[in-house]
């Protein structure tokens, strides 16, 4: 078998290893997006409400860091060995945006993996930040089953005020405010970054704003999901 050759049979290898799993995640809905946009009350209310099985990635991060290895997972373990000021204070809010562990998409595939796990009836929901647009594509069956929402900065951080957790990372460093500053910016531009990858994947988002009331958001994401 020459090079051409190898190569051809290893993308068909390839193609057909993700049309077998899309087709086994079928029955998943998958509610992507940035921090504070309100994924995790959304998710709760329609899942209870349709009957659908919740899977939080939040729920399953230390989890899944356990089972992470350095080899697989390079930007977690360099930030395992960071202490709290050069993970927030000392480094810009766009090296932390970059080299941030979740948002690389590591440990995306102990995610699938856990879905995989589940039954199938009557239906899976999944949500959390780690849901990376790029990552959840070539896994939908339908794009319908899949949208992001986006918080502007002005609803994100009366999100987080109204969790009482604005400070809950800052305070544990030694220059409170400006971890804060560098934490909200870094976020802000994940919510940007998000933006731009759903737009030419051509995937949903609903754009999140202080004049949006829960029950508005809970029944724009249920129509956008056919339920």
């Amino acid at each position: 078998m020459n090079d051409a050759t190898r190569t051809r049979s290893e993308h068909h290898g390839q193609t057909a290893d993700i049309a077998a799993l899309r087709a086994r995640l079928r029955h998943v809905y998958w509610i992507g997006g940035g921090t504070g946009a309100g994924k995790s009350t959304v998710a709760r209310r329609i899942a209870a409400r349709h009957g659908l099985h919740l899977y939080a990635t939040d729920d399953v991060m230390s989890d899944h860091a356990g089972r992470c290895t350095p080899e697989d997972c390079p930007f977690l373990s360099e930030f395992r060995a960071m202490d709290m000021d050069q993970r927030w204070v000392n480094r810009s809010p766009e090296t932390m945006l970059e080299t941030f562990h979740w948002f690389r998409g590591e440990g995306f595939s102990l995610i699938v993996d856990d879905l995989l796990r589940l039954p199938s009836e009557p239906g899976v929901l999944v949500e959390g930040f780690r849901l990376l647009p790029h990552l959840v594509k070539p896994l939908l069956a339908r794009p319908s089953r899949a949208l992001w929402l986006l918080p502007t900065p002005e609803f994100r951080r009366a999100a987080i005020d109204s969790r009482g957790s604005t400070w809950a990372i800052a305070r544990k460093t030694s220059d409170p405010e400006k971890a804060l500053r560098n934490l909200l910016e870094r976020d802000r531009m994940f919510t940007d970054r998000l933006h731009e990858q759903t737009k030419p994947l051509q995937l949903r988002v609903v754009e999140v704003d202080t004049t949006m009331t829960e029950d508005d958001l809970v029944r724009q994401v249920t129509q956008a999901f056919g339920l």
